[in-house]
């Protein structure tokens, strides 16, 4: 019987007893398989914030239901919200991931390290379902990953979260493809005071050139707002020695947005695509914004 359909089957026992047995019947059949592997991830993004004080919440937001974590304070006209990375997208460069929920989800790390007074956090579509198994189609973390349609859910969700904080203002901070969508919501904004990422994908056809891989089609390309968003401050942040976001594609942005001496990228040294952020953080998080 499929793990999914043994899931569903669970969950109609009202006898806690008989659930709890048929729930180890359902891991044990799973070995190695999603729900194990999901398990880890999720409880792992618990751990992280915990200890940060925030809370945990599902919003259906459009075409999609998105993780966020939160803990507000009123007393601040500002909201920062970070937006996670595109997640466990791959497994290999031939082979897409059946679920997309990072193993190292390092915009949530950076978030739990950020001590002001609103933050709040929000994963991509599919990553952290509720369920354990992925509730969108695979296309939404791989051609369709910065579509209209997941910028539109995504924004909309800022709404929510500044709503609920009672603030007047936003600040953006995205990680890696978060990068891509933080851009593409600032874009689509004007309560927006700044913009920051972290080895963000700002121009996604130099990164497939780059990677020789195809192009994502369905997607947008934050490059093309560029010139709309200058005159938000901005900083973003790359690792010298990433291979996986050139520092290229960060130049390539900002002279589109008219920077021509590169004042608004800052490089990182000793720091790789995904390790060596969080050492950094607090004092990266005082670079003064262009």
């Amino acid at each position: 019987m499929p793990l999914e359909v043994l899931l569903r089957f669970a969950i109609g026992f009202k006898n806690r007893t008989r659930l709890s047995v048929l729930l180890s019947l359902v891991f044990f059949i799973a070995g190695c398989g999603t729900m194990p592997v999901f398990m880890d991830r999720a409880s792992l993004a618990d751990t992280i914030v915990h200890q940060a004080g925030f809370s945990k919440e599902y919003l259906k937001s459009g075409a999609f239901t998105l993780l966020t974590y939160q803990r507000f304070n009123k007393h601040s006209d500002k909201i920062v919200i970070y937006i996670e990375g595109d997640g466990k997208a791959w497994e290999n460069r031939h082979q897409l991931s059946d679920d997309p929920t990072p193993s190292n989800p390092l915009a949530l790390k950076l978030a739990a390290l950020d001590f002001g007074r609103n933050i709040a956090y929000i994963a991509r579509p599919g990553q952290f379902s509720q369920s354990g198994f992925p509730d969108c189609e695979a296309t939404y973390w791989s051609n369709r990953r910065y579509s209209s349609e997941v910028v539109e859910s995504m924004d909309r969700a800022v709404n929510v979260l500044k709503e609920k904080s009672g603030t007047k203002s936003v600040e953006l901070i995205g990680y890696s493809g978060g990068g891509a969508i933080a851009v593409l919501i600032a874009a689509r904004r004007n309560d927006l005071v700044s913009l920051r990422t972290v080895a963000g994908n700002l121009n996604t056809s130099l990164f497939c050139v780059y990677h020789h891989v195809s192009r994502l089609d369905g997607s947008l390309n934050p490059l093309d707002s560029a010139k709309k968003i200058a005159r938000i401050p901005q900083r973003h942040f790359i690792g010298l020695k990433d291979t996986v976001i050139p520092s290229s594609i960060a130049v390539s942005f900002v002279k589109m947005a008219g920077d021509q001496n590169d004042e608004r990228i800052t490089m990182v040294d000793g720091v790789l695509h995904n390790d060596g952020w969080e050492k950094r953080w607090k004092s990266l998080l005082s670079t003064p914004l262009r």
